[in-house]
């Protein structure tokens, strides 16, 4: 099941239907007076419905999960108990299957499936495919004084912090704050007169934060040297210290195009072919779709209209109508959502055409508590990459002869059930919140609240124009030569004719400047990576294209620099003075070619750039092709962008790189002290968060230990010490080894005795209480107190921070620690110190795992409450 749901009706439906048979609930057979070894070996599986003895054997029960303890075997299958139990009279022994296995599990969750056989692991035949296994631990039967039920898990978001401008710092900045934000608490407030006590107490307030702002600018000002300092460097001067001025980049955007039902499919072409494909903002009473060229798409032009061009992996995109809308399926299940974090669906009907690597929105398109449109949130969309695409079938329901759902082409027998598509997308790509899919209000159950749009496509701003047949070069391209003399002319020296710095600028402006879609050959893995970029890789969108006497020759492309460039390179540099007009430079036959004399250049620029391509939503909704079968018998019903454009932005400022040029080369591109290696090891890695670094005399050379904290407390394995090891190589000095190992995990061992408040189940404050001590991240997305990415090498662990968790927990009236100790060294140094130090290469840590007990305990004694 992929939903996390309120409801749910299958268990009903199963038992109605005439064939199909299905998993009711299972026990786990626990007798304290059995030997230890046949304690919780013995498993009842209540079915719905009875089974015929000897159809099920061992080879159909397979039984999988575990963390300590795994490859449960089965060791017998048999209809009926397997010793009297007292079982409900209303459950037939005829439907009770008891299953043996080799040795009992651990304390996690485990899953018995009934399959055809060992080599076919899918579901047995009779028996529904959503009700064919069950969830369940080896050791329900433990005591517990904890609920064990279970939340929908579509948990509600933290409220977001209040909006405050921090860059207020003075008087009138700090009343006009603080008034504002009276105004939005109390807007019956509307008194502004100076004799009022609010008006009073708001200028007092305003006073204190001007007083306390400015001694804050004082202590910092004076105490750092470093923001005392001015630098003055433009942007040749910057690149001599390894700092790359930007002159911004063009806005990305996410595009649904939906097709009429008449058509096959459509193709949009991305580049290197004669058709063109092309997006527009919003202008009033102009079509969808139009060609190229024409008297509408002329007025499209004349408007302004922002520009957007497809970019991809590929040389076209192919479109389906049958992906403008794809349904969610949930098996019959009601009030069911997305919850935060998940990376796989369920679609309704069969989609051959899409596969992997496409992108799907994720989109909210009705309110959850009324049903209508306009009040889908527009927040609530999620473009995804997917990475695997499957079929099946439900088998419990049959596919309508009236339905728009299409089948998979197979025999006759199986088509007329319902099919659905499983897809699975990015890790990367995991909803960042829960995205409901079926709601419930007082009066009405809505479905498909949310759905699954196709025929995305990825474009980004800038409209690329052609000046042809006139060059685009100013002044003329023709190229000549000046007279000099090398020494002192007179009669006896030769003059020799030296060709100028050719130097000319654009006519078109501002030039796009975007980011290579493709890095090494390899486009982003997710959706979400298709956002993230660094401004250095930003390029000029321009390409030159030289004749000479009348024939075509080669085309010149932008570089960065010309630093360390062949001298025949077909190069050109791109810088946009103040006026944001683009000048070309050229190389001098030692660091790029000089062109020829007589060249004539055309150049094939991209216009636009900036936030001016930050578009909102929804306001891309003209497209433009010179392919007839494109915009052709209105083939395109719409167009739109489900989300705003991003990435957009401005030329950096001068002043910030008179302000940052100077300190670039500080940046260390080698490792030689500790210090080095630990930041370079950070810089190599996004998965890197902390580091630390020991040299040792490894007997031949010196070696640098690198020990590195990953996120999450992922371990470092082999793969994640060659890539660090591969990142970190070009950093080291000659002479020097690295060495990447893991961090000393410190467990820790807490006992803590809670009071808690009358009238309150003491069994929930201990849950809320265990979770708020926990190592992973709590339902509201906050991490618990032992999340491992909340300590770090050699961090002192102190008693204070304990109360204070424990304290702010609801219910509790007071808390005593009465262990506070690494695990299994008996020391009340710490408890009596209120700390507990670690090594310089140890984190702290207390997992509270009861499969992994080594991993750190935390003991709580409830006292009172009910």
């Amino acid at each position: 099941m992929n939903y996390a749901c309120c409801d749910t009706n299958r268990r009903t439906l199963v038992k109605e239907h005439p064939v199909l048979n299905g998993i009711d609930f299972l026990e786990v057979q626990d007798i304290s007076t059995d030997p230890i070894e046949l304690r919780q070996t013995t498993l009842l599986v209540h079915c719905l419905k009875y089974i015929a003895p000897g159809s099920i054997g061992v080879d159909n029960v397979i039984i999988t999960g575990g963390e300590s303890i795994r490859n449960i075997e089965v060791v017998s299958v048999e209809v009926g108990a397997a010793t009297p139990l007292p079982v409900s009279p209303a459950l037939a022994d005829e439907t009770i299957l008891t299953v043996h296995v080799k040795a009992a599990g651990d304390f996690s969750t485990y899953t018995l499936q009934l399959v055809n056989d060992d080599d076919d692991h899918t579901p047995l035949s009779g028996f529904d495919v959503m009700m064919s296994a069950v969830d369940f631990s080896f050791k329900v039967t433990c005591p517990a004084d904890i609920d064990c039920a279970t939340d929908c898990g579509c948990s509600h978001e933290p409220a977001e912090d209040s909006d405050i401008n921090y860059l207020a710092k003075d008087y009138s900045s700090f009343k006009q704050l603080m008034l504002d934000r009276m105004s939005l608490l109390m807007p019956q407030w509307t008194e502004r007169n100076p004799a009022d006590l609010g008006i009073t107490l708001v200028e007092l307030f305003a006073y204190i934060g001007d007083y306390l702002s400015y001694r804050q600018d004082a202590i910092a000002t004076e105490a750092y040297l470093d923001t005392a300092l001015q630098r003055i460097s433009v942007k040749r001067h910057a690149r001599l210290v390894d700092y790359f001025m930007h002159d911004g980049c063009n806005a990305r955007v996410w595009l649904h195009v939906r097709l009429n039902n008449t058509v096959k499919h459509l193709t949009l072409y991305e580049k290197n072919t004669p058709y063109l494909t092309q997006f527009f903002t919003t202008v009033p009473n102009m079509p969808a779709s139009m060609s190229i060229g024409s008297d509408v798409y002329r007025k499209l032009l004349e408007a302004d209209a922002g520009a957007f061009e497809i970019i991809g992996d590929e040389n076209s995109i192919i479109l389906y109508p049958e992906h403008n809308e794809m349904p969610f399926y949930t098996w019959d299940a009601e009030e069911c959502c997305l919850p935060k974090g998940a990376t796989q669906a369920t679609l309704a009907g069969y989609y051959p055409n899409l596969k992997p690597g496409m992108v799907l929105v994720l989109a909210e398109v009705t309110g959850p508590a009324t049903g209508n449109a306009a009040d889908a949130d527009p927040t609530h969309r999620y473009p995804v990459k997917l990475t695997a695409v499957s079929y099946s079938y439900d088998y419990l329901h049959t596919l309508p002869v009236d339905s728009p759902l299409t089948s998979p082409p197979e025999s006759p027998a199986s088509a007329v059930y319902l099919p659905v598509t499983q897809i699975t997308w990015h890790a990367d790509d995991a909803l960042p919140a829960a995205l409901c899919i079926s709601a419930r209000n007082k009066n009405d159950y809505f479905n498909n609240v949310s759905i699954a749009w196709g025929n995305i496509v990825l474009a980004d701003y800038g409209l690329t124009t052609d000046d042809t047949p006139l060059p685009s070069l100013v002044p003329e391209a023709a190229l000549s030569y000046a007279a000099a003399c090398h020494g002192h002319c007179d009669d006896t020296l030769q003059q020799t004719l030296v060709q100028p710095r050719y130097n000319p600028h654009l006519q078109q402006s501002p030039v796009t400047q975007a980011v290579p879609y493709l890095v090494n050959g390899k486009a982003p893995v997710s959706a979400s990576a298709v956002r993230s970029w660094a401004m250095r890789d930003t390029m000029p969108a321009v390409k030159l294209y030289q004749t000479v006497d009348g024939l075509p020759t080669d085309e010149w492309l932008p570089a960065k620099d010309l630093i360390g460039v062949e001298g025949n390179a077909k190069k050109i540099v791109v810088e946009t003075d103040n006026a944001g007009i683009a000048w070309l430079r050229f190389g001098d036959n030692l660091q790029g070619s000089r062109p020829a004399s007589g060249t004539v250049f055309t150049a094939v620029v991209r216009k636009g750039n900036g936030i001016a391509g930050n578009v909102g939503a929804g306001t891309v909704t003209h497209m433009a092709s010179n392919d007839p079968l494109v915009t052709g018998d209105e083939n395109i019903l719409s167009v739109s962008n489900p989300l705003p454009g991003w990435g957009g932005t401005e030329p950096e400022a001068m002043e910030h790189v008179k302000r940052d040029a100077p300190e670039a080369f500080r940046t260390q591109e080698r490792a030689v002290t500790a210090a080095d290696f630990e930041d370079v090891a950070k810089r190599s890695s996004n998965q890197v968060q902390r580091a630390a670094c020991t040299f040792r005399w490894t007997g031949s050379w010196r070696t640098a230990f690198v020990t590195v904290d990953r996120k999450g407390s992922t371990i470092v394995d082999a793969p994640f010490e060659n890539l660090l090891t591969t990142n970190m190589e070009k950093y080291r000095m000659a002479g020097q080894d690295i060495e990447i190992d893991g961090p000393v995990y410190v467990s820790l061992e807490i006992d803590m005795t809670v009071c808690v408040t009358a009238g309150y189940f003491a069994a929930d404050v201990k849950a809320d209480l265990a979770a708020r001590f926990s190592s992973r991240i709590l339902s509201n997305g906050t991490p618990g107190f032992f999340h491992p990415d909340n300590f770090t090498f050699g961090q002192t662990v102190y008693l204070s921070a304990l109360y204070a968790v424990a304290q702010a927990t609801e219910g509790i009236d007071s808390v005593r620690i009465t262990k506070f100790q690494r695990q299994g060294q008996p020391d009340n140094a710490a408890l009596l110190s209120g700390k507990l130090i670690l090594n310089r290469l140890e984190i702290a840590r207390l997992d509270n795992d009861r499969n992994f007990p080594s991993h750190g305990v935390l003991n709580l004694l409830m006292v009172g409450g009910k």
